[in-house]
């Protein structure tokens, strides 16, 4: 039963919504001052109003997923800009269309895990992704394909921001605090998936790594795909030699090329 459905003593917010639509056109009810405060759009956007907007991008997707019966999620990272196979012709650079392959193993990859997932009534390691295109996309296809849910926490940007077409429209969610999708991203976490990408792909791989290493989160599968690609943008090693890292802490993580093999290791 969600709140709405309660019964309880006092007049609903919603009634009073109503009630003010209806109310004489005048000076004092054109006045912004006599807005409803939690319909006042000027007024939540106010800086004194941060930490409210805050909890309130915490609060509504947990409550809808919470109400969706969402236990536990598989996270994809990667590139937006990468494209499906059929389209790597309009990739802007030769590097990037040689990755469109990776678009086929995150649409793969989303597939099998939500096959596994339906098996168990769809709560358990439903696919989520950032929501957007490239990578995310794939993700969400692959869930799609076989009929099942997905999640997308999409982030207002200039550009790249849209939802993609195959998101659960009831899982898609829009996000202005970057920190607050994040935490989204890893509250139900059971396994992270990394594909190439670029900044926000980065940021979000080593933020996780950072919680897992600092025993912020619990330890989960942490996969990369493409060892070739990783290991020539990062030199994982290096950071080891030189002490600003632990040589265990290179086991937090592991490489991968495929759908199966990363499905293999998570149920392992």
């Amino acid at each position: 039963m969600t709140s709405d459905s309660r019964r309880h003593a006092f007049r609903h917010a919603r009634e009073d919504v109503k009630t003010v639509r209806e109310i004489p056109d005048t000076p004092q009810t054109r006045s912004p001052s006599y807005r409803l405060a939690f319909t006042d759009d000027d007024f939540m956007c106010r800086e004194e109003l941060r930490p409210v907007r805050l909890q309130l991008e915490l609060l509504k997707p947990e409550m809808l997923m919470t109400e969706q019966n969402i236990e536990s999620t598989i996270v994809l990272f990667g590139g937006a800009r990468i494209p499906e196979p059929e389209k790597k012709h309009e990739a802007r650079t030769e590097t990037l269309a040689a990755l469109s392959r990776y678009y086929d193993e995150a649409r793969e990859f989303a597939r099998l895990v939500t096959l596994r997932s339906m098996q168990s009534g769809g709560r358990e390691n439903v696919i989520m992704s950032g929501g957007g295109p490239g990578v995310m996309e794939a993700a969400n296809r692959g869930a799609a394909d076989v009929g099942g849910r997905s999640i997308g926490l999409n982030i207002v940007l200039p550009h790249e921001q849209a939802p993609n077409q195959y998101v659960t429209p009831e899982l898609c969610f829009n996000f202005h605090y970057f920190a607050i999708r994040k935490m989204h991203f890893l509250m139900r976490a059971k396994a992270v998936v990394v594909f190439p990408g670029g900044f926000g792909t980065m940021d979000e791989m080593f933020e996780t790594l950072t919680l897992i290493q600092t025993k912020r989160m619990e330890p989960v599968p942490f996969l990369l795909f493409g060892e070739e690609f990783w290991r020539k943008i990062i030199n994982w090693d290096a950071l080891a030699e030189a002490g600003t890292i632990s040589a265990e802490d290179l086991q937090l993580f592991h490489f991968v090329e495929t759908a199966q093999e990363a499905v293999d290791l998570i149920e392992d």
